[in-house]
């Protein structure tokens, strides 16, 4: 793994200037946090400046970028960065929020609580005059054990007869699934992504959904099918003004530490028992809240 330094340019501007209104950047990698890592450092260097409307008085513009990065290998090891926001139980938790729907029953706008979950989009979608929620998850499925070469194999979360009116739209747009020989590659599109504190836990759990949607169509065609190629696309990949002194940090890192440091693998047995705990503490979390009605 190469070392990518990049000066601090804090200050502001351009650290490369573009004719385009918008620098589109695109990233290839084996692995996810090496991909991930690549993305926000380019961003950082290439991104131009432009407010946002989460800006509080004083805060410098962000960077912004459309970007298209590729990983080969979603799965492989070192699965996971050091610099995710939190740590693993809060990685854990959104994985299971996005795989699992642990927190689907949290929905409820009218109470002023969540207004959707990417779970219940993926698979409970409803739409007004249909009595039934589709799976869109389900639909993937058999669409590809039917015919895995379809390009027809995908998600939508976009709502505009709700999202449109809402505070916090849906950021991810659609998922979509192709079968090229042996392996399951998966594509997710999204509109908005925070590129330092969201995207690396945005792109562990959309891969981990990869995984079951190829484990599941596995299991009906009766041959493994592997996961595969993973791409993330977001037309505004961004790093908010808000936290750039926090972003120093990481670069400073990034200079100073190996990519070892910078790094967790999940087969490492110290790594897997912080994620048994942290899914004990979830699981007793839920049963409390059930309990508790």
């Amino acid at each position: 793994m190469a070392l990518f330094l990049y000066p601090n340019n804090l200050g502001g501007g351009r650290m490369s200037e573009s004719m385009f209104d918008l620098p589109t950047i695109h990233i290839e990698a084996e692995t996810l946090p090496e991909a991930w890592e690549k993305a926000v450092l380019e961003c950082w260097e290439k991104g131009t400046q432009i407010a946002t409307q989460y800006d509080n008085p004083g805060d410098p513009p962000s960077r912004d970028c459309s970007i298209v990065i590729a990983v080969e290998d979603p799965l492989a090891q070192p699965r996971i960065h050091r610099a995710i926001p939190g740590g693993i139980d809060d990685l854990e938790v959104y994985r299971q929020e996005v795989v699992d729907g642990i927190h689907d029953h949290w929905i409820d706008p009218k109470a002023g609580k969540w207004q959707y979950t990417y779970h219940e989009r993926c698979a409970n979608y409803r739409v007004p005059g249909l009595v039934e929620a589709i799976n869109q998850i389900d639909y993937v499925v058999d669409t590809l054990v039917d015919a895995p070469h379809s390009r027809r194999a995908q998600i939508v979360l976009w709502k505009p007869w709700e999202d449109a009116g809402i505070s916090h739209p849906a950021c991810l747009q659609r998922l979509w699934f192709r079968i090229f020989g042996d392996r399951l590659v998966m594509s997710a599109h999204m509109r908005s992504n925070d590129a330092f504190k969201a995207a690396f836990m945005n792109m562990y759990a959309f891969t981990d959904l990869q995984r079951v949607v190829a484990e599941r169509i596995s299991e009906k065609l009766g041959r493994e099918i592997k996961v595969g190629q993973y791409n993330h696309i977001a037309d505004s990949f961004h790093i908010y003004g808000s936290y750039f002194s926090e972003f120093e940090g990481f670069l400073r890192s990034v200079e100073t530490r190996t990519w070892e440091q910078r790094t967790y693998r999940t087969d490492d047995p110290d790594i897997a028992k912080w994620f048994e705990e942290a899914r004990e503490k979830i699981a007793t979390s839920l049963a409390e809240e059930q309990a508790g009605g």
